[in-house]
């Protein structure tokens, strides 16, 4: 039969029976059916001082990409200093309620960047996924003590979305961490940066 693996456990009195009698009837055969795995996505949002202004376009549209892709198993979280849960993981809310909060977001302050990668590990840790994966959309200005390299080690994978005009902080994060980089020019793009990040 087609549509699985044979299921041993289920289907041992039909092997046994035809074992006896020499055939064996497939219409008692259970299989297993396997679902791939899904993806949970955890949106990390820099709100810092250094990402006002176009990025906040682009975050509420990332916000959006992630939350039809992933529509059960994602969070949004926005951060500067501290770390605001806009969506948590396993946290139902309407896809427009989380870009409006995006939207209200204001860039100022320092950034925490070690601390953002560490709550969205917590956050990711909620997900029932195969796959976890985290978003970045950040310059990587990490102003705040801690260290960011060692909180990504943590993430199973990291996807950079940096602004295409200021990425340079972005690439020696992703050289130290491993940490896979697209660059946008604009809020346009970041719906195929986002497919492309998630597709590697």
């Amino acid at each position: 039969r087609d549509g699985g693996d044979l299921d041993l456990d289920a289907s041992l009195d039909a092997i046994a029976d035809g074992r006896a009698s020499g055939v064996i009837d497939a219409e008692r055969l259970r299989m297993r059916g396997w679902v791939r795995p899904g993806t949970g996505l955890c949106l990390l949002v820099d709100r810092s001082g250094s990402m006002g202004g176009k990025p906040l376009a682009t975050a509420a549209l990332a916000a959006a990409a992630v939350a039809s892709r992933s529509p059960d198993d994602y969070s949004v979280l926005a951060f500067g200093k501290d770390v605001v849960v806009a969506k948590g993981q396993t946290t139902p809310k309407p896809n427009d309620m989380v870009v409006t909060d995006v939207l209200s977001l204001r860039g100022f302050g320092t950034t925490d960047l070690a601390g953002a990668l560490r709550v969205a590990g917590d956050q990711l840790a909620r997900s029932r996924a195969g796959r976890k994966v985290t978003v970045l959309l950040s310059d990587c200005r990490a102003t705040v003590d801690g260290d960011p390299v060692a909180a990504a080690g943590c993430l199973d994978g990291t996807r950079k979305i940096a602004p295409e005009s200021d990425s340079e902080e972005a690439e020696a994060f992703c050289r130290r961490t491993g940490a896979t980089l697209t660059t946008i020019s604009g809020p346009s793009q970041v719906a195929e940066a986002l497919s492309a990040a998630l597709s590697r």
